[in-house]
């Protein structure tokens, strides 16, 4: 694989503003309501009175092996080499559902027709020398998209931060 694209996501810097929900829903053309490519949720830490609000970003993982692909009995989800971004060939979905028993995270959407649907980290607008929306849109950079290599040095750099800061 000549690259690996991942988004990686900051909950200390996100600001509940569902701007990644809502772009890729608009960009793609989806109705409110229905299919949810990425989806904004709120996981609640700790427990009284010492509670915690902390919401994420949530899309396919596009994960290195993975195992959506290896259950799709029509070969419908594939990982693309040049990328390793995992995509979904809709007209040999059977609508089974065997890719969302398989999906650790429980990604796979249905369309209103039965077919799967997930993240493609917007492949048009990777041709066309951008970003993927939810990324573009996100006002504090707390959801980012880039190569592994990048997202792991970036990882780092906060990691040394928060640690000269405890200093």
């Amino acid at each position: 694989m000549k690259k690996q694209y991942s988004f990686s996501f900051d909950a200390d810097k996100c600001l509940k503003c569902w701007a990644c929900e809502l772009a890729c829903q608009q960009w793609r053309g989806i109705k409110p309501g229905t299919v949810k490519l990425r989806q904004v949720t709120e996981v609640t830490r700790g427990s009284y009175p010492n509670v915690r609000r902390v919401f994420l970003s949530l899309s396919c993982r596009h994960c290195a092996k993975p195992p959506c692909a290896a259950a799709c009995p029509t070969g419908a989800i594939t990982k693309r080499s040049e990328d390793g971004i995992v995509v979904v060939e809709s007209q040999k979905c059977i609508g089974c559902r065997t890719c969302l028993e398989a999906c650790p995270f429980g990604v796979p959407r249905y369309a209103e027709d039965g077919t799967m649907q997930k993240c493609d980290m917007c492949l048009d607008r990777l041709a066309a020398g951008q970003r993927p929306i939810c990324a573009e849109t996100c006002p504090t950079g707390a959801l980012f998209w880039d190569t592994l290599p990048e997202i792991a040095r970036r990882a780092g750099l906060k990691g040394a931060n928060k640690i000269a800061s405890a200093l």
